[in-house]
């Protein structure tokens, strides 16, 4: 049976310049190198620049992304950015992008499920291009988070940094198997009822204003684990994939002791987990896509290998997607 799948055919990423360290935390609020990485496992983050819109993060992955696909801004008919920090109310940070890279009209949006964000665009995208209404699209994960944080909350201003990570999707035949190239299977949840355990204070429709980052730590941990464990084994079951198959697992960079609670409950091998947290810290929806790009250019990760990528983020929204490089 011939089946026309979504191909992942080339990723890229970006980091504003700026390095914010651990120490360089402490000289603003109450905190050490110490106390965050025993924590989080972080020891920098990026930051970016006051002129620095989170439209110009994504056009740098999105370029790096289209580099590595062998493809240009010309062939691109569909952008999906994944956001919590949009440049503008509207229009949607996608519109600019498509204007920033010279790429030709078609179909551009944003979508918002914080740190599932990527994960959720990728199976937006997949309904495009696996049902040959795109060719050629770019999802992206961008997000300056360092604009939400209140730096006198040590509990939060610690936890995340800036950035953007970028996939060109095309069409590819397959067989119907999990031998073939592309995208196999999603795993999406939402659980509203859980909203207060991590968002932002404002709003345009409530206070008038951005708003800053509000989280109720324990108990965003006590459920990560859980609910991405949950995800990772309802897309590799819904793929017909044993975990142990699983090439690599490439988490949503959130707290390196989630990463390790997930690998551990799934009796995953921590070695073929990607963790970038360190070097980026919690860059929201853009962590999977950078995390796959690092792993990508240092050669763990490569060409036919299968790749489960996974998040958890506010909503609480939650997923996994299950593929084939």
């Amino acid at each position: 049976m011939t089946l026309l799948r979504t191909a992942v055919t080339g990723v890229g990423s970006y980091l504003p310049k700026e390095v914010l360290t651990n120490q360089d935390l402490a000289k603003i609020v109450d905190t050490s190198d110490e106390w965050i990485f025993e924590r989080t496992g972080i020891h920098e983050r990026r930051r970016a620049a006051p002129d620095e819109a989170v439209s110009d993060l994504a056009v740098e992955a999105a370029r790096n992304a289209l580099a590595a696909a062998g493809r240009t801004a010309e062939d691109l008919d569909l952008i999906i950015v994944a956001t919590t920090t949009p440049d503008l109310t509207f229009p949607a940070t996608a519109a600019i992008v498509q204007r920033k890279l010279g790429a030709p009209m078609g179909i551009a949006f944003d979508i918002q499920a914080v740190c599932s964000g990527f994960v959720y665009a990728l199976s937006v995208a997949d309904g495009f291009i696996a049902r040959g209404n795109a060719k050629c699209g770019l999802v992206i994960g961008a997000e300056e988070m360092t604009r939400l944080l209140d730096w006198s909350d040590r509990t939060t201003c610690v936890l995340f940094g800036d950035g953007a990570g970028a996939a060109v999707v095309e069409p590819a035949l397959g067989e119907g198997t999990t031998a073939d190239r592309g995208i196999l299977s999603f795993a999406l949840r939402c659980e509203g009822e859980k909203s207060d355990l991590l968002y932002v204070d404002g709003g345009v429709s409530t206070t008038g204003e951005v708003g800053k980052l509000r989280m109720q730590g324990h108990q965003v941990f006590r459920h990560a684990v859980v609910n991405i464990s949950e995800a990772i084994e309802a897309a590799a079951d819904k793929a017909g994939v044993d975990l142990k198959d699983i090439d690599w697992f490439v988490p949503h960079q959130a707290n390196q002791r989630i990463l390790k609670g997930v690998a551990d409950r799934l009796s995953i091998d921590e070695a073929r987990v990607v963790s970038t947290i360190a070097q980026h810290a919690n860059t929201s929806a853009a962590s999977i896509p950078l995390a796959m790009d690092v792993a990508i250019r240092d050669g763990r990760i490569k060409p036919g290998q299968l790749v489960l990528l996974e998040a958890m983020g506010g909503g609480l929204t939650w997923g996994a997607c299950l593929l084939r490089l």
